[in-house]
Order: C-alpha cells, then sequence, then structure tokens
C-alpha cells in the first residue's frame, strides 16, 4: 500500500529495517534533543524498532503507521515523516530533520507531500468546524478525518 512519494526536491521512501544505519546518524544530532526526548539508545535498537514499524500497524490493530524517510536528491537522507492513523481515522503527524535542513521549507514540503497521500490514498479530507473544536484544534495545527468504510 506505501509507496514512494516524489515532490519537487524530496523523495520520501516507505521507512523499513534498511533504513536504520543512515537514520541513525541523522538521529544522532544532538540539536534535534534540545526539543525532543533523546537519541535511539543504539544503531541495533533503531533497527528492531524500524522493523516493528514495517509492520504499518500496532499489535493490537488499532493504528496503521506510515512512516517515510526523507532523501535530498544528492541520496541523502535528512529525516522523516510519520503518520499514524487511529482507528476512527484521525492521524497524528510528525517529522523530524537533522538541524542543519532546518529553515528550509523541506519539512513542510514532506508533511505537505505526506498529507497530500493521506488525503488521495486514505480517503482522508479536512474535519469540520465541529470536529476541530472537538478535538481542541491548536491554531497553525490541521485536523483530518477519514469515514468510516
Amino acid at each position: 500500500m506505501m509507496h514512494v512519494i516524489e515532490t519537487g526536491s524530496l523523495t520520501l521512501e516507505p521507512q523499513t529495517a534498511a533504513h536504520a544505519e543512515e537514520m541513525f546518524a541523522v538521529l544522532s544530532d544532538p540539536a534535534i534533543y534540545e526539543h525532543e526526548n533523546e537519541p535511539p539508545p543504539s544503531l541495533e535498537w533503531l533497527r528492531a524498532r524500524f522493523a516493528q514499524l514495517e509492520s504499518r500497524r500496532s499489535a493490537n490493530g488499532q493504528q496503521q503507521w506510515l512512516n517515510w524517510v526523507i532523501r535530498l536528491p544528492s541520496s541523502e537522507l535528512i529525516g522523516y515523516v510519520q503518520a499514524t492513523v487511529d482507528r476512527n481515522g484521525r492521524a497524528a503527524i510528525a517529522y523530524e530533520l537533522s538541524s542543519p535542513y532546518w529553515g528550509r521549507g523541506l519539512a513542510r514540503q514532506a508533511v505537505q507531500a505526506m498529507i497530500s497521500e493521506l488525503v488521495e490514498r486514505l480517503g482522508f479530507s479536512p474535519a469540520s468546524l465541529e470536529q476541530r473544536m472537538k478535538h481542541h484544534v491548536e491554531p497553525g495545527e490541521r485536523l483530518m478525518q477519514r469515514e468510516e468504510r
């Protein structure tokens, strides 16, 4: 179901355990953890985590995990984007970029490409004002939803 997403200047590849080594270097950037929790404890841990995420579903089947690594035209991996889709069709979106790429609009471009993929392939649409109020959507956040099938 997941496939490569091409944008003007980025490629989003479905994240797999094979990306762990390159992503370990990205996620070892100390600048990231001024704003986030902590880096992965080891390459082996990250490889196992990525292998788990390759299932694209939580163990209880309640969430769909959609993760892509972000690759530049130079072939360098610079981060990831992800969407965790719950059984009600709500998606939580996250991203992380290596600090040398902050402030260039690359995260915005990658997230927009992923959202377009979610909207088109998974049937998401913008949530109603009522739904946004119900879920306390903050200014600058976007709530998307999908009708149950």
